[in-house]
């Protein structure tokens, strides 16, 4: 049985609730927004997010529910540094990259949010970016379903994310990155091509990569091994799915805090239709 529903995805502790239009009401005169520290935004982060990372950011902020007297940190958006430059020239050929144009890297909202929260909260949060000189934010969304191994079977623990609050914030639809094919653990969560590159290349961190799979069951490197050949057998023990994605749904948007400084960024590639979710969720909802 399901239910059409308009709604809000939330996550506490990496599970996803929902939020409902018309009954999980925000009010913004309970809440406020502010910068945050870096570390504070990493931790929250890391409790909550279903992907149970944090890249590498610039600009922290922190929703704060007001109500109970002592700010409660409610949410985080997190402003930074792509992998790669070109992420974010390819869409502001005229600003510069991790100064001028940054990526949302981060956005989660507790469940306690009220629907229409992060909209409310980003535009905020944009609006500090702004002064800080930032003229364009590049978001990327992810289509993809993501399941974890239970005992009764599998389990999806986020759906597929097509951006309705970019949307809602006036963002441009810029089509879809790059397909690729992605390992996913038994837990649902990635064994992203940064931590293989960073194993197979004896880069810095690749220690914690190589924990990780050996909590999961794989044998310890051996001597005679590379870490190519290490890396092969761990997947296989672990038992590492892969999966074709189709590429994240991208969208950009220009800051300023003026009419003026918005209008002067170019977005070097044409836009598009917004894409449209299924708003049909299974019950009973995890609220």
């Amino acid at each position: 049985m399901s239910a059409a529903v308009t709604c809000a995805q939330r996550w506490r502790t990496g599970r996803q609730h929902w939020v409902l239009d018309g009954r999980d009401l925000f009010d913004p005169a309970r809440y406020g927004v502010a910068e945050i520290r870096k570390t504070v935004a990493r931790e929250f982060t890391l409790r909550h997010h279903y992907s149970a990372t944090f890249p590498a950011t610039k600009l922290h902020y922190g929703l704060f529910d007001l109500a109970g007297g002592k700010p409660l940190l409610v949410g985080v958006v997190a402003l930074g540094m792509p992998m790669r430059n070109l992420v974010l020239t390819n869409v502001f050929p005229h600003l510069a990259p991790n100064s001028e144009a940054l990526e949302l890297n981060r956005l989660v909202c507790d469940p306690s949010v009220g629907f229409n929260g992060e909209s409310w909260f980003c535009a905020r949060a944009f609006r500090a970016a702004a002064a800080h000189g930032v003229r364009g934010l590049v978001a990327f969304c992810d289509p993809l379903e993501r399941w974890e191994e239970t005992d009764d079977g599998h389990r999806r623990y986020k759906r597929g994310h097509y951006g309705g609050v970019y949307q809602a914030l006036g963002f441009d639809y810029l089509g879809r990155a790059t397909p690729r094919t992605l390992d996913f653990l038994p837990d649902g969560t990635l064994l992203s091509a940064r931590a293989t590159a960073k194993v197979t290349g004896g880069e810095r961190g690749h220690q914690g990569v190589i924990s990780r799979l050996v909590a999961l069951g794989a044998p310890p490197p051996t001597a005679d091994q590379t870490p190519g050949e290490w890396l092969r057998e761990a997947k296989h023990v672990v038992g590492v799915r892969s999966q074709r994605h189709p590429g994240n749904h991208r969208y950009a948007i220009r800051l300023g805090r003026t009419r003026g400084e918005r209008t002067r960024t170019v977005i070097g590639m044409a836009p598009g239709r917004y894409p449209k979710p299924d708003l049909e969720l299974p019950l009973p909802l995890i609220l």
